[in-house]
């Protein structure tokens, strides 16, 4: 007998899977984030937005087994960079995770841990992007909207967010002249 829900349903309103934990995010836990600091308690001085919230499924553990969660990232900048997630690796470095995007626009932002190679890839309605293992990724909303996606892992992926708190991410997404562009954090 299965004795896990395999099976549910998305409240749209709250942007969330019914039902299960949420984690969300406001402008004050993304300290470090972004590059223009300035920007950043600048916006901060003027309230503390909710930026981004995740609701998670874990019907079952152990080899074989897949996780997954909805992500929603609202739309805005803090200067000149779009809103994003804080971005992570996977404890279980081998792990790949699929991304679905629902509804928005955006971009995922991927960096190789081996190598620092970085991709922005489009992530969006109807879209899909392929995360290969020993990659960070980090999701920005560079639309109107609420980007809203579904991200698909193996049940012992884990999620390290300490390296990424550490190095941060070699590029930014940044508006140049009205379009998303990466931009490496050095030269911003």
């Amino acid at each position: 007998m299965i004795s896990v829900s395999l099976s549910n349903s998305i409240d749209w309103e709250k942007f969330e899977f019914v039902g299960s934990p949420r984690v969300e995010r406001r402008l004050s836990d993304l300290c470090g984030c972004f590059a223009d600091e300035a920007a950043y308690g600048e916006a901060l001085s003027h309230g503390d937005p909710l930026i981004y919230s995740v609701s998670s499924q874990a019907p079952a553990d152990g080899a074989g087994q897949l996780h997954y969660g909805l992500g929603m990232i609202a739309p805005g900048r803090v200067g000149r960079e779009y809103y994003l997630t804080k971005g992570h690796l996977h404890a279980w470095r081998e792990a790949a995770e699929v991304y679905l995007g629902l509804a928005g626009e955006g971009f995922m932002l991927l960096e190789e841990e081996a190598t620092g190679e970085s991709r922005l890839l489009q992530l969006g309605k109807d879209r899909v992007v392929y995360v290969p293992g020993g990659t960070a990724h980090r999701t920005v909303n560079t639309g109107a909207d609420p980007l809203v996606y579904i991200g698909v892992y193996p049940a012992g992926a884990g999620h390290d967010y300490g390296t990424i708190a550490e190095k941060n991410f070699r590029q930014v997404v940044t508006d140049r002249g009205g379009r998303p562009v990466a931009v490496d954090r050095a030269e911003y």
